[in-house]
């Protein structure tokens, strides 16, 4: 009986931090966050743009990295979804990444979630779609 009453004593300080302690965000984190960041993309530019798949080998770590491709995939449905809308509406895409922003993004008031990693949106014109180009990497001092 001793064992126990040691075990609660020794867990009961966690317990006492008040609810507003214990669900406190990270000022840094990006979750939750939203934007309204797409750049325009340029197929010249060399950028890499991401594939937006999942690449999980550890079972403990999978949920983790499964989160920034997840956000990839559904932010770039809902933007196909709108693009979609519009089409049928207007009869054509638009026609530049002015109209882009304007028509799709701040008309329908348009928010994605903030990437992880430095990775960026951007609108490919071209191709009417949005594409998630991977941060870039610094080269090694």
């Amino acid at each position: 009986m001793s064992r126990w009453y040691c075990l609660i004593l020794l867990t009961l300080p966690g317990c006492m931090q008040s609810l507003e302690e214990q669900v406190k965000k990270d000022p840094n984190s990006i979750i939750g966050k939203k934007t309204q960041d797409i750049g325009q993309f340029d197929p010249n530019a060399g950028a890499v743009v991401s594939d937006s798949k999942i690449r999980a080998t550890d079972p403990i770590t999978a949920p983790v990295s499964a989160y920034g491709p997840m956000l990839e995939q559904i932010s770039k449905t809902h933007i196909a979804h709108a693009l979609n809308l519009f089409n049928a509406t207007e009869g054509r895409y638009p026609e530049s990444f002015d109209e882009f922003m304007d028509k799709i993004i701040k008309a329908n008031n348009i928010q994605l979630p903030v990437l992880p990693g430095g990775k960026k949106y951007q609108y490919d014109v071209a191709n009417h779609q949005l594409v998630v180009i991977d941060a870039p990497v610094e080269p090694a001092p």
